[in-house]
């Protein structure tokens, strides 16, 4: 898993900044961290813990507290925060710039910006959109679809039958995100997000047809960008050997990027409708999201005590790191 960045001159054009000094190492700039910093401390000389590769966010409050003091004091205080050579100043609120901020950014070479948002919305903008652009991803094999409104990630060995079934699921009125690769990004603790990558974007590998361009074919309403992984479900050859689960009482999932996805293994064989069997997957999960479990139901309506019976152990059946 690599480390990712987003160059500076992105985030400008993404969020509408405006320009009001550039330095001369501008478009060479990255920035690594979703962490932004609304100066606090830093303006009383605190700095045992700023971080130089935030960019700084400044707004009311801040120009308030600086306004206390006299121009050659805020020049003081500035060149102190500018010193440490922060990727960006961003100046929210549509502030005008005061002459100590250009010259401290002149200095010491910091590109500073303003938008005429206020802060808090600039900041949850510019969080979300780094928390997306710097997420940890891994690419693995398999196809993601979105079925009823689940996102259904479909793995299996190489000509098992995902790319038919994904075939069929658009068919039904569901939609492509990924064929072949999937690109998963964890935007959040216990959120992972699939999407395919741009050069492969909404083509699917049909053995004996060859390529096709699903959006071509269907349409816009068969293709989505990208789309929450809610389940994995392996497609495997069936094996007689192998006793497969009947009751969905077991809880397995799969860890993904440190995080846990409810997993299920539907086993492949000619007469199986492999389509149907997803969709149904698809609506049984959302319902055990919202608190309901059939096989639970049917033991209780059978006059079993399910508060009496153990609770079924978490199966991890796979890492992806």
């Amino acid at each position: 898993m690599s480390e990712f960045s987003v160059p500076l001159s992105q985030i400008v054009d993404r969020l509408g900044l405006q320009k009001v000094f550039v330095s001369e190492n501008y478009e060479d700039i990255k920035i690594s961290t979703v962490e932004i910093n609304r100066p606090g401390l830093e303006l009383t000389g605190y700095f045992e813990f700023f971080d130089n590769k935030r960019i700084q966010v400044l707004g009311n409050t801040e120009f308030a507290y600086l306004g206390r003091f006299g121009s050659e004091a805020q020049r003081m205080v500035l060149d102190s925060i500018f010193s440490f050579g922060p990727p960006a100043v961003i100046i929210c609120r549509h502030i005008e710039p005061t002459n100590a901020v250009l010259e401290s950014a002149r200095l010491h070479e910091v590109s500073v910006f303003a938008t005429d948002e206020n802060t808090s919305d600039l900041t949850a903008r510019l969080v979300q959109f780094l928390n997306r652009e710097l997420a940890p991803r891994i690419t693995r094999h398999g196809v993601l679809v979105e079925v009823y409104g689940e996102g259904c990630l479909l793995i299996g060995d190489s000509g098992v039958g995902k790319s038919e079934t994904a075939i069929e699921l658009i068919k039904r009125g569901h939609r492509l995100v990924a064929d072949d690769a999937v690109e998963i990004l964890k935007t959040s603790v216990n959120t992972l997000i699939g999407q395919s990558p741009q050069n492969i974007r909404h083509f699917i590998e049909l053995r004996g047809i060859g390529i096709i361009n699903a959006r071509q074919l269907f349409g816009m309403g068969a293709v989505k960008t990208n789309e929450k992984i809610d389940m994995v479900v392996s497609l495997e050859l069936w094996d007689n050997t192998k006793v497969y689960d009947r009751m969905g009482l077991d809880n397995e999932y799969m860890e993904i990027l440190g995080v846990e996805v409810p997993a299920i293994t539907i086993p492949v064989k000619p007469g199986r409708n492999l389509a149907v069997i997803i969709e149904v997957a698809a609506m049984n999960n959302r319902q055990k999201k919202m608190g309901y479990n059939a096989a639970k139901d049917l033991l209780k309506s059978l006059g079993m005590d399910i508060a009496a019976m153990p609770e079924s152990p978490k199966v991890i059946v796979d890492k992806w790191e």
